[in-house]
Parts: structure tokens; sequence; C-alpha cells
């Protein structure tokens, strides 16, 4: 199924499979757009039309088969596909990236890192191996790889995305809290921390304010 979808219900698909794996499936074999919607704070209007988008296995006074739609939202997401990258930088940020072992679920599989500090090479805990940045490029296209996560202070950042670009990565993942600029037709996504702590912070303080 190949059907357009906007970037925000793109990202609330996540949160609904993300729901429905934590369901029991031998209690519960079937999940209304509604139901879902209550247990996530969207409405069910807007949680039908983002499943529109994905599975056409909904039915009325039915609802949609729970199994069967957790199947749907991974296969529209890839995650039935899993996507090999590399990742750079290996300090404590990238460290924890690289050890996370839920990637895997999320058709995500980190097979190497690479850092300019020698001391930094070797096999990490999690058993992958950290291998010096004058590497990549030959992991890279040898591999075949097209997704690379930047976990390096902000100041090397548009240098490592620009040395990935170079090894044929063709989307790029930063955590580096700077703006990267990449040529067109790289895919680039920014995790803005700050941005979230922002929202998580204004937040808070409104409640506050309506508790008073």
């Amino acid at each position: 199924m190949s059907k357009s979808i906007s970037i925000q219900a793109l990202q609330r698909l996540p949160l609904y499979l993300q729901y429905l794996k934590s369901m029991s499936l031998e209690k519960e074999t079937n999940i209304s757009a509604k139901t879902l919607g209550n247990a996530l704070g969207f409405g069910e209007i807007q949680v039908r039309k983002d499943l529109a988008a994905v599975s056409d296995g909904g039915k009325p006074k039915v609802g949609y088969c729970s199994a069967d739609l957790i199947k749907d939202i991974e296969s529209f997401l890839g995650y039935d596909n899993v996507s090999d990258a590399v990742l750079v930088g290996a300090g404590k940020l990238g460290k924890a990236l690289l050890s996370y072992e839920g990637f895997n679920a999320y058709g995500l599989n980190i097979v190497a890192a690479f850092d300019s500090d020698a001391e930094k090479c070797g096999t990490d805990e999690s058993g992958k191996q950290i291998l010096p940045i004058d590497k990549m490029d030959n992991l890279c296209r040898r591999m075949k790889i097209e997704i690379g996560i930047i976990a390096v202070p902000a100041a090397q950042a548009q240098s490592v995305c620009d040395i990935l670009v170079q090894s044929g990565i063709e989307a790029i993942w930063n955590f580096a809290p700077t703006h990267l600029t990449v040529p067109q037709g790289v895919i680039l996504k920014n995790e803005i921390m700050a941005a979230s702590l922002a929202v998580l912070s204004k937040s808070l303080t409104e409640r506050k304010r309506q508790l008073q």
C-alpha cells in the first residue's frame, strides 16, 4: 500500500505501534480507532485517518485486528526491512546509541561506529567495532550503507556530515546541537533535544499556572 501521509501522521504511527505492542494480543485481539485514540490522547477521526493510510483492515463495529495492524504499520514504516547504518562519535551519547538494542525493533542496525580518537577505537562493550574515521568511506561503499548517525560535538558536526555524504550516505540522523548543510537529495533529520526540553519546560510552567 502506498498512500500519501503527513509528517504529523508519520510521527504518530510509532506511538500507535508502541501501544499496540504493549497490549496482550491474546486478550485483546481487536482494537478500534476510538480506543487507540483515547489511550494516546488523539481524536478518533484523526486516528482513523492515520490508519487508513497504512491499513485497509478496519471493519465497522469490529475495528482492526491488532496483530495485523502491527504488521501493517511496521511494513509502512519499513521496520520489517532492516536498514544498516553507521554512527560517528564514540562519546557517551554515541556509545549509548551504539549499545541500544531497541533500534533493531524499528528496522535499524548500526553496523559500526567511527571516531577520530584512536584511543576509543576497538571493540565496544556492545560487541560492535569502533573504527578510525578514515575507514568510513571504504566500509560505507563496500556495505552500501545509506544511513549515517552523527553524535559528535557541534564544532565537528558539519565536517563529519560532509564525510558521510562523500561516503555515499543518503540519510543523516543528527544528534549534534547545530544546523547542518547537506546537498540536495540527502535527507537530514535533526534530533533537537533543546527544543524538546523547551516544550517540556513550557508545558510544565503553564500547568503550574493553571493550578495556582
